[in-house]
């Protein structure tokens, strides 16, 4: 298994881009973080996968991956934990089966929340609140990196706990 320190060195290598980027807020970066990077690498996205599973709470009976970062990482995750998967929409579709959680049954059974990166922790807030008007007891979330800007806070503040394997100073700590 991969060591903590090699996996952040990993993550930091494929996924850092250097050049001028805009941000939501508007801001410009000469750094970007693409996580989806991470996630198209089969290869890493299942070691990421491997040392998330043993991050996952006891009693845990459904993994729920948030739209869009947060599918890739949850089917992978599926395969270490073998527990059953929802994916999450941001909001429920208007065709078909018009719903906001597809796959495994959410309601009366406790759900962990699964996302790739937790910045300010908004999204996870928001579907949180929406699993649980659907029935889901959800109290934790589980992402591969906190960047440490409030999210675990924010999402404190709306109870849930936050685990995460790595964090923005895990990579910063690898930095060539």
């Amino acid at each position: 298994m991969t060591d903590s320190t090699d996996l952040a060195r990993q993550v930091r290598t494929v996924s850092r881009l250097t050049g001028e980027f805009t941000l939501r807020s508007g801001r410009i970066a000469n750094e970007y973080f693409d996580k989806y990077q991470f996630e198209a690498d089969p290869v890493l996205l299942d070691q990421l996968a491997e040392r998330l599973a043993v991050l996952i709470p006891e009693g845990t009976e459904v993994l729920a991956g948030l739209e869009m970062g947060g599918i890739a990482v949850v089917t992978a995750l599926a395969r270490h934990a073998g527990l059953p998967t929802a994916f999450v929409r941001k909001e429920a579709k208007k065709y078909g089966t018009a719903r906001l959680a597809e796959g495994a049954e959410v309601a009366g059974r406790r759900v962990l929340v699964v996302e790739d990166v937790v910045t300010s922790g908004g999204q996870v807030v928001i579907s949180t609140g929406e699993l649980r008007k659907l029935g889901a007891h959800v109290d934790h979330a589980l992402c591969v990196i906190d960047r440490q800007e409030g999210g675990a806070q924010a999402l404190a503040d709306a109870g849930i706990t936050l685990r995460a394997l790595l964090t923005r100073a895990d990579l910063d700590a690898v930095a060539s």
